[in-house]
């Protein structure tokens, strides 16, 4: 079962929550502000919970971990100073939007709420309070920092080329194996394919309402393998995590009822409640994928195998073919010409291509057309099966990256590094303009920079 992966936050861990002075922990440790930065604390508290945070994270700590967190914080303080100073205003529903996913994310890693009660010895309520004003916080140490970054000049072509002739050809990256593809696609028809699911899911759902069980079923017959070895069950986890059509249809269920058939991007499913606590729930699920049938692959198979042919004979064009017959819409209306979905290059490396692409094309030479193969699509965890034929347009070896063939990559380059200059450049000057004091506790730590104790 697919479920939703909602990003990780920096600034999140960085510094997880804040505490009241003179609090004590469960162990009778009393809490202590172990650093101020202007008008901005930061507890002892803070740090040991960050510490907690990265190793629920499977994070191995070592004997400097709390002197990278405090200067971390540090930073995240210096700038939320200057932030307050500059009178920036928060993003409310930025706050609440990414509390909501980070609280959600920590249920579903611990097992629910009352587990994240006990791991972080607080009530839910309370860690919602800390963590909504740490977002507060984070969002104004955001917009803080873009405002450093945003005054960054545009760069021009003579300004990334002197950043390329200046930096070390050592510390640029190494290019691997690149491949420009086209391709003409053909999708299966679906329908009967997917009656039949429809059919063996009702016979399961029957089954079950009259007594067998739903976890030897899932066990027999679910697609899903993670969870099929488990009976079905998927584990505590939040309605967001899942798919909508799959949480909005599991959260109403009762304990051991069975719903209806649920369609998701992964498939078709039978889902059976276990537990349900609050908007988190336990369940089980049987997930079938519409096999395609024999006749209509061959079908698929052999119309590409003709298109194929008389591109090769010349008496039809791969890229009228492509806008003629293919059915991926992004690729079609570009010749046939693939393209990343994300950056848009058309540059592909052997990780970014489906395992049966690169099979295929591995043996290819430029200007080869495929044979017509089985190959996926990007939908749901596994893709759907697609039939296709692919030219091998260009072959870029590895190479370490240069200007011209990798200018892109070396903008981006230029521009991140502008961007840490720039925030470098603000650490520095504030260091020297804004009250920090630190603790003699942590003094003695081997800091990245200097200018923090005084």
């Amino acid at each position: 079962m697919k479920i939703n992966k909602i990003a990780s936050s920096l600034l999140f861990f960085l510094s997880i929550t804040t505490f009241a002075f003179g609090q004590k922990y469960a162990n009778g440790l009393v809490d202590k502000v172990i650093a101020l930065v202007g008008n901005e604390m930061i507890q002892l508290s803070a740090i040991e919970e960050e510490v907690q945070m990265q190793i629920m994270q499977g994070i191995i700590t070592d004997k400097n971990l709390r002197c990278e967190i405090l200067e971390n914080m540090l930073v995240s303080k210096l700038m939320l100073n200057q932030a307050r100073l500059d009178s920036l205003t928060v993003n409310e529903e930025y706050v609440e939007l990414e509390l909501e996913n980070r609280l959600q994310e920590i249920k579903t890693r611990l097992g629910g709420e009352k587990a994240t009660e006990d791991y972080f010895h607080k009530p839910i309520f309370k860690l919602k309070q800390e963590w909504r004003d740490l977002f507060r916080e984070q969002s104004l140490t955001r917009d803080m920092q873009y405002a450093i970054t945003d005054k960054i000049p545009d760069m021009t072509p003579k300004d990334i080329e002197d950043f390329y002739d200046r930096t070390s050809k050592d510390s640029m990256p190494i290019i691997p194996t690149q491949y420009q593809l086209s391709q003409i696609v053909l999708y299966p028809p679906k329908e009967e394919a997917i009656l039949l699911v429809k059919e063996r899911l009702l016979e399961f759902r029957e089954r079950i309402i009259n007594g067998e069980r739903f976890n030897t079923l899932a066990t027999l017959y679910s697609q899903d393998p993670y969870s099929a070895m488990r009976g079905g069950e998927l584990g505590m986890a939040a309605k967001q995590m899942y798919w909508p059509a799959f949480g909005d249809a599991a959260i109403v269920l009762k304990e051991g009822q069975v719903s209806q058939i649920v369609e998701t991007p992964d498939g078709f499913h039978l889902i059976q409640m276990i537990e349900r606590e609050g908007d988190m729930f336990n369940a089980r699920h049987i997930l079938l994928k519409p096999d395609v049938l024999t006749a209509d692959k061959l079908k698929c198979l052999g119309r590409l195998d003709s298109i194929a042919t008389a591109i090769k004979s010349d008496s039809l064009t791969f890229e009228k073919a492509a806008m003629k017959y293919s059915g991926d819409p992004p690729s079609r209306l570009n010749g046939g010409r693939m393209s990343d979905e994300n950056s848009g290059s058309m540059l592909f490396d052997k990780d970014q291509l489906k395992t049966n692409d690169y099979n295929v094309l591995k043996d290819m030479k430029e200007g080869d057309i495929s044979f017509a193969f089985e190959s996926r699509d990007n939908e749901g965890r596994d893709g759907n099966v697609i039939y296709k034929i692919i030219r091998l347009d260009k072959i870029v070896p590895s190479h370490v990256a240069n200007l011209q063939d990798d200018y892109y990559i070396i903008q981006n380059m230029s521009k991140e590094k502008e961007s840490q200059n720039a925030v470098e450049r603000f650490i520095k000057e504030k260091q020297q303009t804004t009250y920090i004091r630190i603790d003699p506790l942590f003094r003695d730590c081997p800091f990245k920079r200097e200018g923090w104790i005084k």
